[in-house]
């Protein structure tokens, strides 16, 4: 067996509603299936999602406060005031300002932008900041993808004399900030039909505002935002994303052309991966080492040269920002390895002194991808008392809603259900970690710290086709709450599986199944190539594309994850242990002997450190193999002691390794035609030294001196020959004896024919031979059950 990583949820169908959108729309069954998975049940519902356009697009004005925010922009632009764009230094908050000093430069307005230093300022508006800007003379503040929790600097604003509008789209608290005019979708009061905006969906709504149409040449930048925050994809964020791909494909900006060039990619092949793992991250990379301003700069750029310097500046900070995530990533793993347990710690709070507060967030990621647990990463300042961090979530888990409830620990605390934002006292930290655990064991079930996969359909081999995978296509983008579908694809067969790449951290297969196959490649997964055994059938999560190579199209599935599921035969004969031991897996496996001077051998000795003996079927019956992994170390005695092992449960995996001491391939077991000679040979000579003279016989006939042995020890248990000291003596014999009432004979051929079965068959023969053992056990067991 291999488990998966994941439970798998496939997706329920309701085939009454997938058949009236695939016959009403005539759309294939699979996208009309993929719609129901989205919740999208309506013929009405379903024709807005593949094919709305901005004529779909909400009025700006149902925004609440919009006509009160549009009125004092425009008066601030008629009077010449200065204005100042307060935003974030993550991607969307660096949109965010990019659209909204795009438009007011449009407009005329003397405007400038502010975006907080991470490290001196920390998130979101501050004393300090606001006070510059009354000090250099602005009179209007207007926060982007920011402002929502800030209350006490929204009274600050008031006493310098600053008007303040606020846009964000972050979780609003119980009390909103006292601010002239506040857009948010989530509010209260508000009325506005979508409210999973993006911090740059609303910038981009007082933008259409401003401008009295809908704004299209700022689209390609909401598009960046949008993905990089990881909002849901739907209703007028799908609209967006969607129009701004096609934007940013033929984009004329100097900074989008020149981030595609040093990300090595071109204008022509942008999607929302190339946004979310190639563009994002980099614009991202800039405001979590330092100051955000040069991402800003690059999408106002006007010139193809500045554009290419400050992109190369960006490409140095990401890479130098992934080299700080991989040493914080393994520094944060070693102190959850060794000073935590996990079955304690449903809620990981970790942190340690000088922590680079700009990555917190991506190191709590990729924690809650290894541990499975709501993960808060936090950096240390022991000259402040503080504590600087950020969160991520699993289902179940509401960060926002659970951390609001301790927010007299969190002066400064923001985000969403799945991630936030903190600063904290350092001795708060423990109490934080206990409340949260506390929070979780009420929550969450142990079943809820397996991640959960949602499937969203079954297929075969045969059903992928380049017609089927451009057709799942049309409902693109793929992002959050529109996931890029994932299928499963269950028994088939493997062909070609290999490790590839530098590391050998890839995996390549091919699935068969009914004489078609697909091929496979699954990153980061090349160590289940040692944990699927050549005849195993196996089931295959992933998401279907097409490769591209050399002028050929061929379908093609990223594996995320493969289980198998049924028992496993390993076949390690002939080769050396040190070779193949590491790769068993060292939980629930037994190791197991069958002769004790193997068992003490010391090249097997220091590779494994407990192991069990099997000297009788008493031994052998004891020995419960349910849901184990078991290696056998070397020959047993005699089948029987294999059949009665394998009768005391279902195991998962066998590994065959059979070791015998010197090789036994060339070993002779005497026919009757031997014995029959080495008969009438005794009959001649009447006695026979088998001491002096054993080895020239043996020599003569081409036997090894054990054969010669054998057949004397037989005749002497048959009554047919005396042995002295070597001398053998022929006996009058007056009863005719068959050779099968020898029991050293019997034994003999028993374990000759057990060694030709299990030392030198193929690994199908081998298969073929345990699955036999493996049937009767079940079979067995099924029977017990009966007769209870």
């Amino acid at each position: 067996m291999l488990h998966s990583k994941n439970r798998w949820v496939v997706q329920k169908v309701n085939n009454e509603i997938i058949d009236k959108l695939e016959n009403e729309l005539n759309i294939p069954s699979i996208v009309s299936q993929l719609l129901y998975n989205r919740g999208i049940t309506t013929v009405d519902e379903a024709r807005s999602f593949l094919w709305s356009d901005h004529d779909n697009i909400h009025d700006p004005f149902l925004l609440k406060d919009m006509d009160k925010a549009v009125e004092r922009i425009h008066q601030a632009i008629s009077q010449k005031e200065k204005i100042l764009i307060f935003g974030d230094y993550d991607a969307d908050g660096v949109s965010s300002t990019s659209v909204m000093m795009i438009t007011l430069q449009d407009l005329g307005a003397h405007v400038d932008f502010y975006i907080p230093n991470r490290f001196s300022e920390g998130y979101g508006p501050n004393e300090g900041a606001f006070r510059y800007a009354a000090a250099e003379g602005y009179s209007l503040i207007i926060t982007v993808d920011t402002g929502i929790a800030a209350i006490k600097e929204a009274e600050i604003a008031e006493e310098l004399g600053l008007d303040l509008i606020i846009t964000d789209h972050h979780e609003p608290g119980p009390k909103l900030p006292k601010a002239m005019a506040i857009l948010h979708p989530k509010r209260e009061d508000s009325t506005y039909p979508f409210t999973d905006l993006a911090g740059v969906g609303v910038a981009f709504k007082l933008s259409h505002a401003l401008y009295g149409q809908f704004p299209d040449h700022l689209v390609e930048i909401v598009a960046i935002g949008t993905i990089a925050d990881l909002v849901p994809l739907l209703g007028e964020n799908r609209i967006l994303v969607k129009q701004g791909l096609a934007k940013l494909r033929q984009s004329k900006r100097p900074g989008i052309k020149a981030l595609c060039q040093v990300a090595g990619t071109t204008l022509g092949e942008i999607t929302e991966e190339t946004i979310g793992f190639m563009i994002g991250p980099r614009i991202n990379a800039v405001g979590r080492l330092g100051d955000a301003d040069p991402a800003v700069d690059l999408l106002l750029a006007e010139e193809m040269d500045a554009a290419l310097a400050i992109a190369q500046e960006i490409d140095n900070k990401n890479k130098e920002r992934q080299a700080i995530v991989a040493e914080m990533t393994k520094e944060a793993e070693e102190i959850v390895n060794k000073q935590f347990s996990l079955e304690d710690q449903k809620v990981l709070v970790i942190g340690k002194e000088g922590w680079n507060p700009g990555v917190v967030g991506i190191v709590a990621s990729r924690l809650v991808e290894k541990y499975y647990r709501p993960t808060i990463v936090l950096s240390f300042d022991s000259e402040k008392g503080q504590a600087k961090g950020s969160a991520r979530s699993i289902v179940g888990f509401d960060l926002f809603h659970n951390l609001s409830k301790m927010r007299e620990l969190l002066p400064h605390f923001g985000g969403h259900p799945m991630a936030a934002g903190m600063t904290l006292s350092l001795k708060d930290v423990d109490e934080l970690r206990n409340r949260l655990n506390e929070q979780a064991k009420q929550l969450l079930s142990e079943e809820d710290y397996t991640p959960i996969k949602e499937l969203d359909v079954e297929v075969k081999v045969e059903d992928v086709s380049l017609e089927s995978i451009q057709q799942v296509e049309l409902l693109s983008p793929f992002g959050v709450a529109n996931p890029k579908p994932t299928v499963l694809i269950r028994n088939a067969s493997v062909g070609n599986l290999r490790k590839i790449g530098g590391n050998k951290d890839h995996l390549k297969l091919n699935l068969l199944q009914n004489e078609k196959n697909l091929d496979g490649i699954g990153f980061h997964i090349g160590a289940l190539a040692d944990h699927i055994s050549p005849a195993s059938t196996v089931s295959a999560i992933g998401q279907l594309s097409i490769n591209e190579w050399n002028n050929t199209r061929k379908p093609q599935i990223f594996l995320q994850d493969i289980k198998v599921e049924e028992w496993q035969l390993f076949d390690m004969r002939g080769i050396k242990l040190q070779k193949w031991i590491d790769i068993v897996p060292k939980k629930n496996t037994l190791y197991i002997y069958f002769d004790r001077k193997n068992m003490n051998r010391q090249e097997f000795s220091l590779l494994i450190e407990e192991s069990i003996l099997i000297s009788s079927l008493e031994e052998a019956e004891k020995l419960s193999v349910e849901g184990k992994n078991i290696v056998i170390l070397d020959m047993p005695v005699k089948k029987e002691y294999l059949q009665v092992l394998l009768r005391t449960g279902k195991l998962e995996r066998l590994y065959c390794y059979f070791y015998q001491e010197g090789s036994h391939y060339f070993s002779t077991m005497p026919t009757r035609d031997h014995f029959k000679w080495y008969y009438a040979f005794l009959t001649k000579r009447g006695t026979f030294d088998l001491n002096r003279y054993g080895d020239e016989l043996a020599k003569h006939r081409g036997w090894t001196k054990e054969t010669i042995e054998f057949m004397s020890q037989v005749f002497f248990e048959l009554n047919f020959v005396t042995i002295n000291n070597g001398l053998i003596s022929l006996n009058p014999v007056s009863v005719k004896k068959d050779l099968k009432e020898s029991k050293l004979y019997s034994q003999k051929q028993a374990y000759f024919q057990l060694e030709n079965e299990l030392l030198y068959s193929t690994y199908q023969d081998l298969k073929k031979w345990f699955d036999a053992l493996v049937h009767l056990s079940v079979k067995h067991e099924e029977e017990m059950e009966l007769w209870i």
